[in-house]
């Protein structure tokens, strides 16, 4: 099938615009190769000496032998974050499985990892956007050592995805393979979770309620398994070749996801300096990889967060993507799953309907994928069409099922769900974000109503409390951005603003922050930039003003004469409150340095993006 013309056009769009940085990546990523594939070969005896000192003597004589490629492992494990947990076992199994393999693997490092769903609403949720960058920083750290001839990082979440990825590329003359830990178990009903929420947000169930609600939906190891930020990490990496085909969601402590983070070693000794087909990720992921993402995000009806994740790990390949681009492909994508909070199903009905392997297959066959992309298994997407099993305890592959095992879940590109991605950029004269309308009802999708104005997610919250909200209203919540306060999720008004939505008022959500990817039903303009702090003009926006937030044609405006507009002063806000306390001082470098979201809210600036 003949790719779609506007999928051509974006892309060669992306790769005129990307040219001089991608050039200058390219050349650093070869010039690290080339100055010896064999990385340890360049340490003196002391430094070799220092780094397997205390490995055991049968992996010592491995490790003097340079034609043996040497496996990292950089995991984000600990056993608080149930995603997380089961990394446990990992780094025993693929050290074992690279020894099998002919190669030896070291625990090179640990990156930290927070769960935004523990810091919702709380003070830690302001240290998590930056947490990415200090994740990408940690892998750094993790890699510098100079032993290595790949990588295989463990990570799961939120942050933690990108942050390795971030972190990945500015090593992108090392082969990198990612290795999953998978979804926990289905527990009860998304939708059941949601009304119980809903109901305590009413003050008609008290919090022993639900807490016993919270704990059956998340009740053990493995990925929360709603449609979020957490999955929708493990969809792109698919996507985007970096795991072994149909790893994504295989749930955690069974003979398969054994299986296959056992091959994860294997795969990576071939792929290393020394092995048959040596792949640097630097070289593999291009512009044509990015794009799939953004696809896949789209088709999947993912995570917004990957509306600035995305443009950060473009940013460190040294490709320029923006949500100009994320808007033109949303047009001509079209949904294939309905996962909650765009469905009431989770990602293990999504997985067991034909999970990735179907949806990959479809979009190539639709013209809507690139094919012609580097995969850690080899040149070719189409090889992520199949889906692993066990044939007698032994690893295999098939291809994906034929037909959708649901098609209330998962649908064919002849027949989705819409015609389009349901992510719109939104544009005016507020600024620029971003809005997500694939769980958005088409009558809720346009809202032109007075502001009613805040700086703390809080004051929005006890004003509802107060029944003060019971009226048509757009929430301006302001000052949230990556600069204002570490830019936090603002998840917890999801309910109060549902409850107002079904009481028959027409209610909308702008902001300079970010809504959590289990967010959706309500339409909320986010990541609007510039920021408040900035000088956005989100800051000139007062309670009574008439805005205008239409998701069908993407406008974002307040409907405020241009000569008062112009005349307006920016608000001021007291942000003494987010400069101290749970480690927020340690981050204040990251708030005054960091980029706007459209540019990936990054606290770093690499040599080409000056």
């Amino acid at each position: 099938m003949a790719l779609h013309p506007t999928l051509s056009a974006v892309t060669d769009r992306i790769i005129a615009r990307s040219q001089p940085r991608r050039s200058a990546y390219l050349a650093r990523v070869r010039a690290a190769a080339q100055q010896g594939r064999v990385e340890r070969a360049h340490l003196s005896c002391t430094n070799l000496a220092h780094a397997f000192a205390a490995m055991p003597d049968t992996v010592k004589i491995h490790l003097k032998e340079e034609h043996r490629p040497n496996l990292a492992i950089v995991s984000s494990y600990n056993d608080m974050l149930s995603a997380h947990q089961p990394l446990a076992a990992f780094p025993a199994w693929l050290k074992e499985a690279a020894l099998a393999a002919g190669a030896t693997a070291q625990f090179a490092g640990g990156v930290p990892a927070m769960c935004d769903g523990v810091t919702q609403g709380q003070p830690g949720m302001e240290l998590s956007l930056f947490s990415r960058d200090v994740i990408a920083m940690s892998t750094a750290v993790a890699l510098s050592h100079q032993m290595f001839d790949a990588a295989l990082y463990l990570g799961v979440c939120d942050k933690i995805v990108p942050g390795l990825m971030i972190g990945a590329l500015s090593f992108g003359h090392l082969p990198a393979l990612f290795v999953p830990a998978g979804p926990m178990t289905t527990g009860i009903a998304n939708d059941e979770k949601a009304k119980v929420r809903q109901l305590y947000a009413e003050g008609k169930v008290g919090r022993d309620a639900l807490l016993e609600s919270e704990c059956q939906s998340y009740h053990g190891p493995g990925t929360c398994t709603f449609y979020g930020t957490a999955n929708s990490n493990q969809m792109l990496m698919e996507i985007m070749g970096l795991h072994l085909p149909g790893a994504a969601f295989v749930n955690p402590n069974t003979p398969l996801r054994e299986a296959l983070t056992r091959a994860a070693a294997a795969q990576a000794a071939k792929i290393a300096a020394q092995g048959e087909q040596f792949t640097p990720v630097g070289e593999m992921i291009d512009e044509k990889s990015i794009v799939n993402a953004i696809i896949g995000l789209l088709a999947t009806g993912g995570s917004t967060n990957h509306t600035m994740h995305i443009v950060a790990i473009a940013r460190a390949a040294g490709i320029d993507v923006n949500w100009d681009d994320f808007d033109e492909l949303s047009a001509i994508i079209p949904l294939l799953v309905r996962a909650y909070p765009n469905g009431k199903a989770d990602v293990n009905h999504f997985h067991a309907a034909g999970g990735m392997g179907f949806v990959i297959r479809e979009l190539l066959s639709a013209g809507l994928l690139h094919d012609d992309v580097g995969t850690v298994m080899g040149r070719g997407l189409s090889r992520y069409t199949q889906e692993p099993w066990l044939d007698n305890g032994e690893l295999k592959w098939r291809d994906a099922p034929a037909v959708s095992g649901d098609d209330s879940v998962l649908r064919t590109a002849a027949n989705p769900f819409s015609a389009d991605g349901g992510l719109k950029l939104m544009a005016g004269n507020i600024g620029r974000g971003v809005i997500k309308v694939s769980a958005v009802k088409a009558e809720h999708r346009v809202v032109e109503a007075p502001a009613v104005v805040f700086h703390d997610q809080n004051d929005m919250l006890a004003a509802f409390k107060r029944g003060e909200l019971e009226k048509d209203f757009v929430a301006v919540i302001r000052f949230q951005g990556p600069r204002a306060n570490g830019m936090p999720e603002l998840h917890k008004l999801t309910p109060a603003l549902a409850i107002l939505q079904e009481r028959g008022f027409k209610v909308a959500l702008v902001t300079d922050g970010r809504m959590s990817g289990a967010s959706g039903k309500v339409p909320a303009a986010i990541h609007v930039s510039p920021e408040a702090l900035s000088g956005g003009a989100i800051g000139k926006i007062q309670d009574g003003d008439l805005i205008r937030v239409n998701a069908e044609t993407g406008e974002l405006s307040a409907l405020v004469s241009q000569a008062e507009w112009d005349a307006r002063e920016q608000a001021q806000a007291d942000l003494s409150h987010n400069e101290y306390g749970i480690g927020r001082e340690l981050f204040a470098v990251f708030r005054h340095v960091a980029d706007h979201a459209e540019a990936g809210a990054m606290s770093f600036r690499h040599p080409d993006w000056k």
